[in-house]
C-alpha cells in the first residue's frame, strides 16, 4: 500500500506537479502496511479496540451502550449493527444511524456535530416498536429517508420486514416515524444497495439464499410512499439457475438474468409468487420456484455499489459460508461482483486471493466475509464475522477495476473478546474519516469507533526535488 502512494508522489514529481496537490482529493486509508497474525482477545473491551495497520491511523469511541442505558435506562438493547449516514438533504453527513440486532430491536442516531459525548446519541425508534427484531440492514435513500430491515425469516414467521424511518434526522427520542414497506417480499435481510437508476438490491441471508432487485414504478420519487407504491421484484439467476453454492462447491459465476417473482405492481405473479396470509410475498419460496430458478448462495450478507470512471457500476456481495472443501481451516467465504452493465457475475475475492503481506494465498486467514464498505477512491473493504482476537477487516486491491481483486491485505484487527465488527462506513464528506461498530462484546458494551487517517508527510527530499523539477520545467518554458 505504501508503494502505491509513493508511486503517486513519483508521478507527481515527474509531471512537475506538487505531490501535495496530486493527493489532495484522495483518501489516506489505503496507505498502510499489511498486517499478519492475530490479536489477543481483551475483556472488558477497550475504548480503542483495534490493532491498526498504520501509525497515521487513530481511533476513538464516539458512543457506547453503557452510557446510553445509564442516562436513559432500558433505551438501548445493544448489538449495534450496520451504519448509514444522512448523505443528502439539510445537514448532510451530520448523523449516523444504526439498528439494534436483538429480539427487541430499535434504531439510534449519533450526531457527529455534537461535542457532548453524553447527549450526541439518541434512540429514535424504541426497542420492540411494531415487534421489530434483529435489525440489521441500514441505508439512506435517494429521497432522504432511512431504511432498516429484519434479519429474521422462515416458514410461519411474521418478520422479514423492511422499514423506513421517514423523519430520521429530526425525530426526538423514540419519535421516529417507522413505516413498514410491505411491497418488498419477505426475506432475512442484511445488505441493501441502490444503483444509479435507483433500483434497490437486497439479499436473503440463508444458506441457499438469493439476491434480489426491486424496480420501482417511480424510481426517482421524492418520498418512500411513492417509491414503494408500485414496483416489481426480481431474483438473480446465474446461468441455468437453481444452483446451491454450499460448502464444497465452486464459485457460481458467468452470465446472469433477473427473473420476476412479483407482478409490475408488486402483487402476485400467477404461478410464481408465494403469497402469505397477510397478502405479502414470501421472497424465499418465490425465488426457489421451478419457473424462476433463483441461484442459491451460501449465506449472502452485505452489499456495496462501486461507481466506475466510465459510468458503469459493480454490485458486490458476500457469501459468508461458501467454501470449496468444507474445511474452515483453509479459509471460508467469497465476495462476488456483478457488472450491472453486462450482468456478468465474477468472483471478486476468496481464500485463494493473494495475501499481500505474504505473497501467498490468504487461505485460512480469510474467513466468514460479512460486511462490505467502500472508501472515497472506490476501494472495497471486507469485514469478517468472527470473534475478537481472530477477526480482521481486509483491504481488497483491484487496480484495474475489473471486479476481480488482485490481492487482500489485513487492514485492522479487533481485540474485543466475544465481539465482531459491523457496519464499516466511510464518511462521504471527509475521505479520511470512517466509522465501525463493535457488536455484542462479552462485556456488553457495544461501541461506535471513529477511525481517522492522517496524511503521510511527504519526505523533505522528495518535496525539494519535486519543487526543483517543477522550477526547471517552468524555466525551460520561459526560455522557449
Amino acid at each position: 500500500m505504501k508503494a502505491f502512494k509513493l508511486t503517486l508522489i513519483a508521478a507527481a514529481v515527474t509531471a512537475g506537479v506538487s505531490p501535495l496537490t496530486a493527493q489532495a482529493a484522495s483518501t489516506e486509508f489505503d496507505n498502510f502496511t499489511p498486517m499478519t497474525g492475530n490479536t489477543v482477545p481483551v475483556n472488558p473491551g477497550s475504548a480503542t479496540p483495534y490493532k491498526l495497520s498504520s501509525p497515521n491511523f487513530t481511533q476513538q469511541t464516539i458512543a457506547d451502550r453503557k452510557t446510553q442505558n445509564t442516562l436513559v435506562p432500558g433505551s438501548n438493547s445493544g448489538s449495534w449493527d450496520m451504519i448509514a449516514a444522512n448523505e443528502t438533504g439539510p445537514d448532510a453527513g451530520r448523523y449516523l444511524f444504526m439498528p439494534f440486532e436483538t429480539g427487541s430491536a430499535g434504531v439510534q442516531r449519533i450526531d457527529l456535530w455534537n461535542n457532548d459525548y453524553n447527549s450526541r446519541t439518541t434512540t429514535i425508534v424504541a426497542p420492540g416498536t411494531q415487534g421489530f427484531v434483529s435489525g440489521d440492514a441500514s441505508l439512506w435513500t435517494p429521497w432522504g429517508g432511512y431504511l432498516t430491515a429484519e434479519e429474521s425469516w422462515g416458514a410461519g414467521s411474521s418478520k422479514g420486514r423492511l422499514f423506513e424511518v421517514t423523519n430520521a434526522t429530526t425525530a426526538a427520542a423514540n419519535g421516529g416515524t417507522f413505516i413498514q414497506r410491505s411491497i418488498l417480499p419477505r426475506v432475512s435481510h442484511e445488505g441493501l444497495a441502490f444503483d444509479k437508476n435507483n433500483n434497490l438490491y437486497f439479499v436473503d441471508e440463508l444458506n441457499g439464499g438469493s439476491v434480489y432487485k426491486y424496480v420501482s414504478a417511480n424510481p426517482f420519487a421524492t418520498s418512500g410512499d411513492s417509491f414503494f407504491a408500485a414496483g416489481q421484484t426480481f431474483a438473480l439467476k446465474v446461468g441455468a439457475g437453481a444452483q446451491f453454492e454450499g460448502t464444497t462447491g465452486a464459485a457460481i459465476t458467468g452470465a446472469s438474468t433477473w427473473e420476476a417473482i412479483t407482478d409490475v405492481n408488486g402483487g402476485v405473479l400467477a404461478g410464481i409468487s408465494a403469497q402469505l396470509s397477510d397478502g405479502t410475498i414470501d421472497g424465499r419460496v418465490s425465488a426457489d420456484n421451478a419457473a424462476v430458478k433463483g441461484t442459491g448462495f451460501n449465506r449472502p450478507e452485505d452489499m456495496e455499489i462501486q461507481n466506475l470512471a466510465n459510468g458503469n457500476q459493480f454490485l458486490y456481495f458476500t457469501t459468508t459460508d461458501s467454501d470449496t472443501d468444507g474445511n474452515q481451516g483453509t479459509g471460508r467465504s467469497r465476495v462476488y461482483s456483478i457488472d450491472l452493465g453486462t450482468s456478468e457475475v465474477k468472483l471478486f475475492a476468496d481464500s485463494n486471493t493473494i495475501d499481500l503481506a505474504t505473497g501467498l494465498a490468504a487461505g485460512g486467514e480469510f474467513k466468514n466475509a460479512d460486511n462490505l464498505a467502500i472508501d472515497a477512491e472506490g476501494n472495497i473493504y471486507i469485514v469478517e464475522d468472527q470473534d475478537g482476537g481472530v477477526e480482521d477487516v481486509w483491504f481488497a486491491k483491484d487496480a484495474d477495476r475489473d471486479g476481480v481483486a488482485e490481492s487482500l491485505s489485513k487492514w485492522i484487527s479487533l481485540t474485543t473478546q466475544g465481539a465482531e465488527s459491523t457496519g464499516l462506513y466511510f464518511d462521504k464528506f471527509n475521505p479520511n474519516k470512517a466509522y465501525i461498530n463493535v457488536q455484542h462484546p462479552a462485556d456488553g458494551i457495544d461501541r461506535t469507533i471513529e477511525l481517522t487517517a492522517a496524511p503521510v508527510p511527504v519526505p523533505g527530499a522528495v518535496w525539494l526535488f519535486g519543487s526543483a523539477i517543477a522550477g526547471m520545467i517552468g524555466l525551460r518554458r520561459r526560455k522557449a
